[in-house]
């Protein structure tokens, strides 16, 4: 195997200032990763933790052998900054450079790929030379939704991350629009944000931090104050949100593994009075946040007793229902019909889930599904008024519809006809198109009463 050593001996060329030149960045100051700027960026600031950086490399021995480019593959590299996911020096280099900037690096082994080396390009104890383009960098994506961008100014300690439920100390300051709206120092428990009016995107990001941690947060509308504002500090509807939060301590919520059954349905119990609680507070994205612990506690517990099952169903099936209402409030109708299917799957014959799974199948148009669930509705509780008025919203939507399809389709075999006719010399026959036309929808609205008149022997 070929080193540094054997390359000196055998006179391979090597830059003679290769140990002199450069700026050295490594923290130590021991120049393991000795950097010369090529092409100075375009703009001051420089990636902070976490961020998605995009880089072009190109790595060489020191007798100038290429063992990697990506000039070559014609694409560039993006990695998280400081996560480890890269060599020592490509994290310290790249956390110094500017967009655009260009810069060489000299590299000990112990900041490259060390005594294995990365066969069969780089031999051990390789003092590697890299040539690195930043291209961008941006914030982490914590949901990849672009609704939260994270951006780490100061890493903080240890491997443990705050879980939802536990308690946390924390110092923030909010602005909107660049104004100062909120500093403080604040104790409170992840998933109750709303009672101390930090919104849910805070409450998500912490579940990312290490104690110690000092991150900038952007938060998108829906994982701000949303369209509802915040009266307290004078924050319109629909506005995006910057934070500074810094994790002082936080003590971790029990994890439910850590339970045993009678711990969860105490625990089930105590999220469930919450949830009701803001759910008549017209808090619905925290009742969905208690209801779904209750969720979480007790969906795939086993080995139960009888008692003790029937008891979790219990939880189970109204928090189901409960969830199911309040994504109706909050108008996120797939979610309505999932929350419905798994209360049905407790209970077939579930009145609330039923109709409410019909309401949500009715605001997206499926109109045949929503008039199956109505009726459904209606075998439990032949006197249920609101699902009898839906079913007749439901007739008079499929009517719509059915009337709509048979417009573009009359003018679609129009266009068709008259296309033909021209192809072959003739005068487009509208009248004899028209009364065809006619007769195709009397014949298909016949078809429609008739299928409506059985249904309605049926009910009788």
């Amino acid at each position: 195997m070929t080193t540094d050593q054997d390359l000196k001996i055998s006179g391979e060329a090597q830059p003679a200032a290769a140990a002199d030149e450069g700026e050295d960045i490594t923290p130590k100051k021991d120049r393991g990763v000795l950097k010369i700027i090529k092409r100075a960026g375009t703009e001051n600031e420089t990636p902070m933790i976490g961020d998605r950086v995009s880089i072009h490399h190109k790595g060489m021995l020191l007798n100038g052998k290429v063992f990697d480019s990506t000039h070559e593959r014609t694409e560039p590299f993006t990695f998280h900054l400081g996560r480890g996911q890269v060599i020592k020096s490509w994290d310290i280099a790249v956390a110094t450079m500017k967009k655009k900037e260009v810069c060489q690096l000299i590299c000990k082994p112990e900041y490259g790929y060390g005594t294995a080396g990365s066969p069969p390009e780089v031999p051990p104890n390789s003092t590697l030379k890299f040539e690195i383009e930043l291209l961008d960098f941006s914030g982490e994506d914590l949901y990849e939704d672009g609704g939260i961008i994270k951006r780490i100014k100061v890493k903080g300690e240890g491997y443990s991350y705050p879980n939802e439920g536990a308690t946390v100390e924390i110092y923030l300051e909010g602005r909107c629009n660049g104004q100062l709206f909120d500093r403080r120092d604040v104790k409170y428990v992840i998933g109750e944000g709303e009672d101390h009016n930090i919104p849910s995107g805070v409450d998500k990001a912490l579940e990312k931090m290490q104690k110690g941690e000092y991150c900038l947060l952007h938060l998108k509308s829906q994982y701000g104050f949303g369209d509802a504002g915040k009266h307290e500090f004078s924050i319109g509807p629909d506005m995006e949100l910057d934070y500074e939060v810094t994790l002082k301590s936080f003590e971790k919520a029990k994890e439910s593994w850590e339970m045993n059954t009678k711990e969860k349905v105490e625990q089930a119990a105590i999220a469930k009075e919450k949830g009701t609680a803001y759910f008549k507070a017209s808090k619905y994205k925290q009742a969905v946040v208690q209801y779904g612990k209750i969720v979480s506690l007790l969906e795939m517990e086993y080995g139960l007793s009888d008692e003790e099952r029937k008891i979790s169903q219990s939880f189970l099936l109204a928090a189901f229902l409960n969830l199911s209402m309040c994504f109706l409030k909050l108008k996120d109708y797939m979610k309505v019909v999932e929350c419905c299917d798994k209360a049905l799957e407790l209970d077939n014959t579930n009145e609330k889930g039923l109709y409410r799974r019909g309401e949500a199948r009715l605001f997206m148009n499926e109109f045949d599904l929503a008039n199956i669930d109505f009726h459904k509705v209606l075998e439990v509780n032949s006197e249920n008024k609101a699902a009898k008025s839906q079913i007749a919203v439901c007739r008079k939507k499929i009517k719509e519809h059915n009337e709509r399809e048979k417009r573009v389709y009359a003018n679609m075999f129009q266009k068709f006809a008259n296309q033909d006719a021209k192809k072959e010399g003739r005068k487009p026959s509208s009248e004899k198109d028209e009364a065809l036309g006619k007769a195709l929808e009397d014949s298909s609205d016949e078809e429609y009463n008739e299928e409506f008149e059985d249904e309605e022997k049926e009910e009788e």
